[in-house]
């Protein structure tokens, strides 16, 4: 075969794999499948599998220098690490943050059960081109959708000390669909939030998302569906605490939950049912020494479940089965993993 025909090939292929990099799969089968083992048990996980690209296809770099992966060798190591969690685990619904498409998603599935199908809806991270998406053995009942919606920030009563110019602000990286789980109707809602817990801005801004997450919420409740709204939040719960005690300063979780708005709905943090000790999900080298101490652990990962479904959990845990430091391949965060029995 000539060079200039291995050229071709390689350069077709590359765009091949790149125009699939940036398309989406929302869309439910005609007839959804319930593929479980046991239709009595669920296991729904959260997971934010830390910059899951395998091409560089958006205006992040990943991989490549803005990216913990420096190469698609590194980043293909990368995701065969996720799968090899996600394997033990096996959770039937998984929500996976900072992934950039359904390549990676369909990667995923090939070291896995073919039980799983592939969900994901493209957000409006320009920066990143980071996306939230799913894996599921339970077909959704429609299709994945976001919203749309805008609010201006600082919120009424915001606690985050933001004194700028308001500003609008949309949920960037988020999905929304619908399940019937033993003739249980549960809405699902997977975000990833804006960053960094404590800068004022962020948070003011955090707290806009949360505001448009919870009219979503609101909604559904009134449908009387049962809710699951889980992901990245990057923000702290004051009930219950993390393994360091580390306390929000802005009202995020307060509004998922529903605790601000005056008996509407409520919703309980999964993470009550473990121990404190190991209520931490993420990692953040605070003093980039590239070793992780107890006191860099925090819990920013969360499963907010409806009354409902509190009733029928199992059991919860977060899964600290690898180790953080500089030069892993795991991700830098945990997974938080709910068992229910219906």
């Amino acid at each position: 075969m000539s060079i200039r025909l291995l050229s071709f090939l390689f350069f077709m292929s590359n765009s091949i794999r790149h125009s699939y990099s940036d398309t989406q799969c929302p869309t439910v089968p005609s007839s959804p499948a319930d593929r479980r083992t046991d239709s009595n048990q669920l296991r729904v996980m959260q997971f934010n599998a830390e910059w899951l690209f395998i091409d560089y296809c958006s205006s992040s770099d990943c991989p490549g220098n803005g990216c913990t992966w420096k190469n698609q060798t590194e980043a293909e190591t990368h995701l065969k690490e996720i799968q090899t969690v996600i394997k033990k685990l096996n959770p039937d619904i998984l929500n996976i943050c900072e992934i950039e498409g359904c390549d990676e998603l369909n990667d995923l599935i090939s070291g896995l059960s073919n039980e799983y199908k592939p969900y994901l809806i493209k957000g409006k991270d320009t920066v990143t081109g980071q996306n939230v998406g799913m894996l599921t053995k339970v077909d959704p009942l429609v299709n994945l959708y976001r919203t749309e919606n805008r609010v201006t920030y600082p919120i009424p009563g915001s606690t985050c000390g933001y004194t700028g110019t308001p500003t609008e602000t949309g949920v960037s990286k988020h999905h929304i669909t619908e399940f019937q789980i033993n003739n249980m109707k549960i809405a699902f809602i997977g975000a990833h939030l804006i960053a960094f817990p404590t800068d004022p801005q962020r948070c003011a801004e955090r707290e806009g998302q949360a505001t448009i997450l919870q009219s979503v919420i609101v909604g559904y409740v009134k449908k009387g569906y049962e809710i699951i709204m889980m992901g990245d939040f990057n923000d702290f719960d004051s009930d219950p605490l993390d393994a360091n005690d580390n306390k929000p300063v802005s009202k995020v979780l307060d509004i998922l939950r529903g605790k601000t708005t005056t008996g509407v709905y409520s919703l309980e943090n999964a993470a009550i049912n473990v121990p404190k000790t190991q209520r931490y999900t993420d990692w953040w080298d605070k003093n980039s020494d590239c070793k992780s101490v107890s006191t860099e652990f925090s819990m920013i990962d969360h499963v907010l479940l409806s009354p409902g479904l509190v009733g029928k959990i199992a059991e919860v845990s977060i899964y600290h089965g690898y180790q953080e430091f500089c030069g892993k391949y795991d991700s830098d965060h945990f997974p938080v993993i709910v068992d229910f029995v219906f």
